[in-house]
């Protein structure tokens, strides 16, 4: 498809000379470019189909830069990119040295806020709002919060916050995609959005308001009226009893209506609320059938769409999990699986197709899903949280004070451990071993290949008390994986390789590389399965029979990690010898290919062969 129109916006700037009739061609070009792009690159798909109108109306009403926006969830920005300049930059979306899948403020100066993870979208443009009132600067402040956001407790603080805050500048814009509560929209719903977006509406409003304050039963009847007249036709009432003045709904991919709307929009003052009704995968008849199929696709031909791979794929670590965990709930019926709105991404869809009441999505919502399972685990039953290692970290205090401090039965699954590829900095799950380790009660495992993440998995199910199981995105070395139920010793770990002079001490699935580099240097190889309880016997054991020292080798950060560990288990004991840590460095890593951000943070085998030359082989 011809770009013309989008060949000729360098700028946001440059969509304001656009007329109505230009602005619809613009978009469609524009919803093809996305199409294209994504199929050659990977991405969010779906996603960002569904927000090429709403993106257009906003770059075209708003003076973007200055007036700020805020994407959230950050996967449905790559329209925005597109046309705030990065158009030629998006054949390098995700990759190494390209540009972000996420909005970021390094980036870009129209990126007002970092965000890959949810619901802080809300927040995030309060706080500028009143920064700006406070710093006099006229700007106006959009939060673009996707309906899943909607679901975590973050969002309504932050609209709880916003309510009596009446002197600002921010509208909160609903993309809703997926909620049944939603009305037909239409003819009807845009003539009321605008309407009751208008400055009649507004002033009569506010007119009415101040002629009756002295008569208060009127003016309460009065309101009472409004609120009915308006709930005949909107879902308004919980965001305006927050404080807010909600307009809509109306289709976001209509510009007819979305223009206008926030043209009346930008001109109210106070917190506003636009409830826009898009569809996922808007004009890819493809992706609009199977939009979860297309949320985050890899490369593809537009013309065919996603085809099943002909070779057998590799077992991935989350493929492990959901069968473990569907065995598992098989034998013991105290089993259940919960999981913050990650179904497919945690390897969930057969337990709740074969335990539908034993299976628990409880939405965007981290916090609430720690403290969940920690109510369940009170009552005797046996939950396993899965969760990404990088959303842990927002369920940080209930995992302490709800669950460890009380001693409860919860596992925790923790997909994406690790560097995890195109998605960057913002979902490594780099820092659960550090932050876990320190908690008392909880067990930290770290499997090295695909069978021992079933047995550790196994193993920490069956400890009374919290613990978690770390695995990395994607599939490993390949080890064949055994179909019981088998369980290893609680804290013990197991030389996988017996060497001379120098011991690698390697904690999950850096093992294949160690093992490479050990062949080379002839050292020993141990697996430690576990950073807490530590195999203080085995580190002992290897100190004492290795002169040269110790190497410690994790996919996680070395501060604080578990190579921490083994150097504080040897000075509890007065063992002093040279050691070497080997992790990721004290540094965001951003996007790349997987194995190229490990060998640039010198975690393959040449690196870890490297590091360990220079330390101890190089006189």
């Amino acid at each position: 498809m011809a770009t013309d129109l989008l060949d000729r916006i360098e700028k946001p700037a440059d969509l304001k000379a656009l007329d109505r009739r230009e602005l619809k061609k613009l978009a469609d070009e524009l919803r093809a470019f996305v199409l294209q792009t994504v199929s050659r690159t990977g991405g969010h798909l779906s996603s960002n189909l569904g927000t090429v109108e709403l993106t257009v109306a906003l770059h075209h009403v708003y003076d973007t830069p200055h007036d700020r926006i805020i994407w959230d969830v950050g996967h449905q920005s790559y329209p925005h990119k597109i046309l705030t300049g990065r158009k030629e930059a998006m054949s390098t979306l995700r990759q190494f040295g390209g540009i972000s899948g996420f909005p970021k403020r390094s980036e870009s100066e129209y990126d007002a806020f970092g965000t890959a993870h949810s619901s802080t979208s809300i927040s995030a443009a309060l706080g500028m709002a009143v920064a700006s009132r406070n710093a006099g600067v006229a700007r106006q402040h959009i939060a673009v919060i996707g309906d899943g956001a909607m679901s975590a407790g973050m969002a309504f603080e932050a609209m709880n916050n916003a309510g009596v805050t009446p002197d600002i500048n921010l509208l909160v814009i609903l993309n809703d995609n997926d909620m049944s509560i939603s009305p037909p929209v239409g003819a009807l719903n845009r003539y009321l959005a605008r309407l009751l977006s208008g400055q009649f509406y507004a002033a009569a409003k506010n007119v009415g308001r101040a002629v009756l304050q002295h008569v208060p039963p009127v003016l309460e009847l009065a309101r009472r009226l409004e609120e009915h007249a308006k709930g005949m036709v909107t879902p308004a009432t919980l965001f305006e009893e927050m404080g807010f003045n909600y307009v809509g709904p109306i289709d976001g991919h209509d510009l007819d209506a979305l223009i206008p709307t926030l043209q009346n929009m930008r001109a109210l003052k106070g917190p506003q609320f636009l409830h826009v009704v898009t569809k996922k995968g808007q004009g890819y008849k493809l992706a609009e059938a199977d939009p979860v199929l297309y949320h985050g696709p890899g490369k593809f031909d537009p013309a065919v769409g996603i085809q099943k791979s002909t070779t057998a794929p590799k077992v991935t670590f989350t493929q492990v999990f959901g069968q473990w965990l569907c065995d598992m709930a098989e034998h013991d019926p105290r089993l259940n699986g919960v999981t913050p709105a990650m179904r497919e991404g945690s390897g969930m869809v057969e337990f709740e197709r074969r335990f539908p009441t034993r299976y628990f999505d409880v939405g965007i919502a981290e916090q609430h899903a720690v403290t969940f399972a920690a109510g369940m685990a009170c009552e005797g039953q046996k939950p396993v949280l899965a969760i990404y290692s990088t959303f842990l970290q927002r369920g940080y205090d209930q995992l302490i004070h709800d669950v460890a401090l009380q001693n409860l039965d919860v596992t925790f699954a923790l997909d994406r451990a690790g560097l995890v590829g195109a998605d960057g900095a913002t979902h490594a799950g780099n820092y659960d071993i550090a932050f876990l380790r320190c908690i008392p009660n909880m067990v930290v495992a770290t499997p090295s290949d695909e069978n021992e993440t079933r047995l550790l998995l196994s193993t920490c199910y069956h400890y009374t008390g919290p613990a978690s199981v770390r695995y990395p995105r994607g599939s490993g070395a390949g080890a064949v994986v055994a179909a019981g139920l088998d369980t290893v010793p609680l804290g013990r770990g197991i030389v996988r390789r017996r060497g001379s002079g120098l011991a690698v001490l390697v904690f999950g699935t850096l093992l294949p590389a160690a093992l490479k580099a050990a062949e080379i240097l002839d050292l020993t190889v141990v697996d430690m399965r576990f950073v807490k309880p530590i195999d203080t016997q085995l580190v002992l054991q290897m100190a004492a029979e290795h002169p040269l020292g110790l190497v410690t080798l994790e996919e996680g950060c070395v501060m604080g990690g578990a190579g921490a560990a083994v150097s504080e288990t040897l000075a509890a004991h007065a063992v002093v010898t040279p050691i070497l840590h080997l992790g990721l460095p004290d540094r965001f890593i951003d996007h790349g290919e997987q194995g190229a951000l490990l060998a640039g943070a010198g975690l393959d085998a040449a690196g870890i062969e490297a590091a360990i030359r220079t330390r101890f082989f190089t006189s």
